[in-house]
């Protein structure tokens, strides 16, 4: 019996991964900065991704999951173009993330208040 049972858990634990998308690939933090500026996107979001009143939103640091990521930027709502995979491919939205995911948190409100 656990014999049986314990095949039954390997063989679900398999299907699970098996059914995981791939995880992406690593980003360039290098490359995503020079894709950031170049693709425009720092003309909404700001050099550093801390977005601004009048254009686009604060998207760096702590960007959304890489796959709700990706999937904003290929179909975005409001103002922001498509980016389709003819313009930025998956591992250049991959470096891009990378770049905002490495910058830096903003200062507290407590500190900038003084």
């Amino acid at each position: 019996m656990l014999n049986v049972l314990t095949q039954a858990i390997v063989m679900a634990l398999l299907a699970a991964a098996a059914a995981q998308p791939p995880a992406p690939p690593a980003g360039s933090v290098e490359k995503g900065k020079s894709l950031f500026v170049k693709n425009g996107c720092a003309g909404c979001h700001g050099l550093e991704g801390q977005g601004a009143p009048t254009s686009g939103p604060r998207i760096g640091p702590n960007p959304l999951p890489i796959a709700a990521f990706i999937k904003y930027i290929r179909a975005p709502k409001n103002q922001m173009p498509p980016y389709t995979g003819k313009v930025m491919s998956d591992q250049d939205l991959t470096d891009v993330y990378a770049f905002l995911a490495a910058r830096a948190k903003p200062a507290a409100d407590t500190v900038l208040a003084r």
